[in-house]
Parts: C-alpha cells; sequence; structure tokens
C-alpha cells in the first residue's frame, strides 16, 4: 500500500513522443525540486532531445527544454534527463508516467474501433518487472475506460513481493501549436484514482506537484473511470460541435441561409458559445475520430446501441462534408473530371502543424483522383514523402496523377479549379493590399525565397511566442475548427512572469483572474536562427515564414472557369470574384448572394 503521506520527488516518463516530452519539460521547469527522466527504447529520438533539434516541434518548446536540461534555469540546477535505460529509470523514480501510443485497433476484436493498448501492458509487465519499491503509475496515454484496473491486475499479479503500486489516470489535454501554454496554463488538470485510503493519497500527491504553477481551483481529482471517460467525452463532444456546424453548411447551401451568420447567432448565445462552431471540410488529426470511435466501441460493448449510434453519426457526419466537397466540385465540370487539373492548397490537418494524420486533404484528393482528375498540391510545412505516403503512393512517384509542388503559385499553374483545404496565412485574401495594389511577392527573388523556406521548413503564423487565445498566435488565424482542445484562457507567456498574483491565491482572487500564475520568462523565438534538422508534426523554432500566395498571379495562370472552393474564413469572395475567380464557399450557395 502506498503511504498515506507521500511526496513526488522523483517523475520517470516512458514515452518521448509529443505528450512525454513536453509535459516532462514543463514539469521539470516549474519543479526544479523534482527529478524528471524521460526513457524511451527509440534511441534516435533519446538522441535528439539532448540536442537542439528536437524531435517534437512546438512554439518555445526548446527554451522549456534547455533550461531544466542544461542546467540554465534560475537555480543552476539540471533535473530532466533523457536516456535509453528502462530498467533503471523505473527504479530510480517514485512516479512512473506512461505515454504511449494507443492507436486504434487494425484487426482482431475491435478492429476499427477499439484503441490498442498492448504498448501499455507491455509497459506494465516492465514496470512489474523491474520495480524494487513502491510506485505511483500514472496513465497519461488516451485509453479505453477500465484499462487503469487491467494495469492494475497486471502490475500486482507480475511484481515483486512487498511492492506496491496505486494506478492513477492523468489524461493530457494538448493541442498541437500551443502545447507549451496548454502545459503552463490548462484550464483544468484531471487526475483519477481509486477511492481507496492509498489512491487518494497518491491523487494528493500528484496533485500537489502541479500545485506548484497551476492553482488548485484547476486541480481535479475524481475516479478512476471517470477521469478515463473524461478524455474521450471531451474530444468527443468537441468533434460534436464541428459535426453539428457543418451539417448545418449543408442545409444553408440548400436554403441560401449563410453559416458564418448562423453559427455568429447560435454561438452569440452564453450557454453555447461561439468555440468550434466554424464549418469546414470536417475534424482531422490524431485524436478525434479515435476517441469518438473508442466510445461507439465501449457504448456498444455495453449494448447502448442508441447512444453508439449518436456518437457514430458525429464521425458519419463528418466524412460526408468530406465526399460532398470533392462532389461539389466535380458537378462544376458536369461529373466529368478527366484530365482536369484541380490544386489543393494545404496538406497538414491544421493550420500551425505539419501533422498530417487524418487530415481532410487525404480523402479529399484520393477523391479528385477517383474522378480522374489530375492534382498538383502545395504545403509549405508537409514534405512531399508523407504526403506521397499518405495518398498510398511510393516515396517519388505518383504516376503523374500527382504532382508536390513548391509554391502556391507553382501548384495553381494550369488549373481549373483551387482547393484551399489548409487555411494558412499565407493562402489568404489579402483585400487591402489588392486594393491598393501592393506590388506582388510573386517575383523571381521572392520565389527563390519561398523555395528556400520550404526547404528549411517555415513556422506558423507571425512568430510570436505568445498562447493566448485572442493574442498575436492566433490575431491572424481566427480559431480553428479542427484544433482538439481551445486554450480559451491561455496568456501570453511571456506576460506570465508579470503577473501579480501567485499560485498562493485565494479562491476568491482566482474567480477575478482565471491565469493568476508566475512563471520566469521564456527566451525569445529566435526567426533569425533558422533550425535544421528532422522535424515531426510541427514548426521549429528559428523557422521564417512563407511568402503569401500571389491571388493576382493566381488568376492569370489558371485556366476557365477559375474555380476557388474553401472556406470563408480563409476566402474574400467579393475580393475574388472581382478578379475573375468563380468562388464557391462552405456552406453558402453562391446563386443565393449570401
Amino acid at each position: 500500500m502506498i503511504e498515506s503521506q507521500r511526496s513526488i520527488s522523483h517523475i520517470c516518463f516512458i514515452g518521448a513522443g509529443y505528450v512525454g516530452g513536453p509535459t516532462a519539460a514543463v514539469l521539470a521547469r516549474e519543479c526544479p525540486h523534482v527529478q524528471v527522466t524521460v526513457v524511451d527504447r527509440n534511441a534516435e529520438r533519446i538522441k535528439a532531445w539532448k540536442s537542439d533539434v528536437l524531435p517534437v516541434s512546438e512554439p518555445s518548446l526548446l527554451d522549456v527544454v534547455r533550461g531544466p536540461r542544461d542546467g540554465l534555469n534560475a537555480e543552476k540546477r539540471r533535473n530532466l534527463h533523457f536516456t535509453t535505460d528502462l530498467e533503471g529509470s523505473i527504479q530510480a523514480a517514485d512516479t512512473i508516467m506512461v505515454a504511449v501510443d494507443t492507436p486504434t485497433k487494425s484487426r482482431g476484436t475491435g478492429a476499427g474501433y477499439s484503441l490498442d493498448i498492448g504498448r501499455l501492458e507491455e509497459v506494465a509487465m516492465s514496470i512489474a518487472q523491474y520495480a524494487t519499491s513502491d510506485k505511483i503509475v500514472v496513465e497519461k496515454s488516451t485509453v479505453p475506460v477500465g484499462t487503469g484496473h487491467t494495469i492494475s491486475n497486471i502490475l500486482m499479479d507480475n511484481s515483486r513481493v512487498g511492492v506496491n503500486f496505486e494506478v492513477l489516470s492523468n489524461p493530457e489535454f494538448l493541442a498541437e501549436g500551443t502545447a507549451i501554454c496548454d502545459l503552463l496554463s490548462p484550464d483544468r488538470v484531471l487526475i483519477g484514482s481509486s477511492d481507496t485510503k492509498s489512491g487518494l493519497s497518491a491523487a494528493q500527491a500528484l496533485a500537489d506537484v502541479y500545485a506548484t504553477w497551476v492553482p488548485r481551483s484547476r486541480i481535479i481529482t475524481i475516479n478512476l473511470f471517470s477521469s478515463e471517460l473524461s478524455k474521450l467525452a471531451a474530444n468527443a463532444m468537441l468533434a460534436q460541435r464541428v459535426s453539428s456546424a457543418n451539417a448545418l453548411s449543408l442545409v444553408c447551401e440548400a436554403t441560401g441561409a449563410n453559416i458564418d451568420q448562423v453559427m455568429h447567432a447560435v454561438g452569440s448565445d452564453s450557454r453555447i458559445g461561439p468555440h468550434m462552431l466554424r464549418s469546414s471540410f470536417g475534424f482531422g488529426g490524431s485524436c478525434f475520430k479515435k476517441d469518438i470511435l473508442s466510445l461507439v466501441y465501449l457504448c456498444k460493448s455495453l449494448h447502448l446501441d442508441d447512444v453508439a449510434s449518436y456518437w457514430q453519426s458525429i464521425s458519419d457526419i463528418n466524412e460526408t462534408q468530406k465526399s460532398r466537397a470533392v462532389s461539389r466540385i466535380v458537378s462544376r465540370f458536369n461529373n466529368s473530371m478527366g484530365g482536369k487539373k484541380v490544386a489543393v492548397l494545404g496538406f497538414a490537418f491544421k493550420e500551425g502543424t505539419g501533422d498530417t494524420r487524418e487530415s481532410c486533404s487525404i480523402d479529399l484528393v484520393k477523391g479528385l483522383l477517383h474522378e480522374g482528375a489530375l492534382v498538383n498540391i502545395y504545403d509549405p510545412y508537409v514534405d512531399k514523402s508523407q504526403i506521397l505516403k499518405d495518398l498510398g503512393f511510393g516515396e517519388e512517384s505518383s504516376g503523374g496523377s500527382v504532382k508536390i509542388c513548391q509554391s502556391g503559385e507553382e501548384a495553381c499553374e494550369h488549373t481549373v479549379a483551387v482547393l484551399v483545404a489548409t487555411n494558412w496565412d499565407m493562402f489568404r485574401v489579402n483585400p487591402k493590399a489588392l486594393m491598393n495594389g501592393v506590388k506582388s511577392s510573386y517575383d523571381d527573388t521572392n520565389g527563390e525565397k519561398e523555395a528556400s523556406s520550404k526547404a528549411r521548413g517555415v513556422p506558423y503564423g507571425n512568430g510570436s511566442t505568445s498562447c493566448s487565445a485572442t493574442g498575436p498566435l492566433y490575431a491572424s488565424n481566427g480559431i480553428d475548427s479542427t484544433t482538439e482542445i481551445m486554450t480559451d484562457n491561455c496568456v501570453s507567456i511571456n506576460s506570465l512572469e508579470n503577473s501579480s498574483e501567485s499560485n498562493g491565491s485565494s479562491m476568491e482572487t482566482l474567480e477575478d483572474n482565471p491565469t493568476p500564475i508566475s512563471t520566469p520568462e521564456l527566451d525569445p523565438v529566435r526567426y533569425n536562427e533558422p533550425s535544421t534538422g528532422p522535424r515531426l508534426n510541427g514548426i521549429n523554432d528559428g523557422d521564417i515564414p512563407p511568402v503569401s500566395l500571389d491571388w493576382a498571379h493566381v488568376a492569370k495562370a489558371m485556366k476557365y472557369p477559375r474555380i476557388v472552393f474553401g472556406s470563408s474564413r480563409c476566402l474574400d469572395r467579393d475580393v475574388l470574384v472581382s478578379m475573375g475567380f468563380d468562388v464557391e464557399l462552405i456552406g453558402r450557395n453562391k446563386r443565393k448572394r449570401n
């Protein structure tokens, strides 16, 4: 049994990926009194974490890592370590956080729906084998409800005599592009435990660690089942809002209503709120679809067929939205796309990342190819090999049906239609610049700069390290309808230092100021020092922004009928029409001017 009064002094993270690495870095930075070790069997990944070219790219992540890793913090103490020594790391730690992948099962019972916890079970066996003293084991991975008990049984049945374990659930709520902000100023920290004295004690010990920088009012302790279900439910309900907006967009297209106006009106209701109510081609990323299908499988397993059908419908609407987009384009060409060139601008599942997992662009391109179209693709952040892999082609060849381009202008050459699939800033129509006749950025010099940027990797937005949902990071992007977890209460990282409140503030003060957190200032992102090396699912600090798309050049380069299809978040219909484009917007009926 875990002792009733316990403090945590050494935490081991198993899994050095997108969740484990950044979470460990922030924890080590905020808790210099705690030793933090990150272990992974991938030696190359560990080597990257020890360098300045990290295997995970997030704004300000390198600065956060360097402090505790290199002893550059105020305490001059190195308390963040990366290693492949699993046995030694388990034995040294009193708390083990498991952050390994739990993908959707590809075969066997529950294939296509249930989460595969095989890697998690393997880690649990290793913990039981190597642990020589009592441990708190924490689930960070997204898991099926009931996994905590499964892990407890594995530990209990395979551990050494006299060694006790307590299993907690502490799910992550991170969105790519804002992970550091999400960790520094979380909406909530969820800790699930058994209701035994030992379980509650372990939960309190972990809560005490988070309370070093997170207000107590945001730390929620609940039972183990509730915590596991809450992660699935949060993503399912966010996806529900996206699919609700997209379902209504179809009604708008049929009736002449304007989806943006409808969602603004609906979101103005304080009981509903505006977030995630943007029509789009659908949600993507690694979490929404996976978590919804896991929830569907859970409901089916419990014989709650009606409930399962309800959650399944959210995923179905998402698939319908993508296929409908392809049909809408094809119908403009009398259902005959053979040999016609179409440009797809953007391949990442959302702006601010190079991640293509479950990206809508994949299905959009496949749908166009199925109709016989030739597709030109450009994304400033996604490598050619990744695009071809996602489309099912070899690393270098697509049989001539797909061309990966080095600029948006190149992608649009001699095309009859352009589909803006990812709302990158560079694709946005700038009415003021176009109306005032500002000189185009598309000339020989800037074309070379853009190609250079593509080769080196480029950043998101304007280069600010702000985490504020209303600050520089979001100022020109709006709030992404595919962002997995919103961060409305995030504030600028640099402004956190200036907060006059401490984490010991009273409850009354916390209600007045939702983010009374004090943290040391981070070094600014160095946009004049381009990073080199591998990038995984993100944008490196130090990358330079891309050159904006020259829509005037595109208008001259395209062929009749010059159709542009996308979201009003990125496209200004009136400006584009004045330039000679035929514009189709999601949730708008062009023939009923809305």
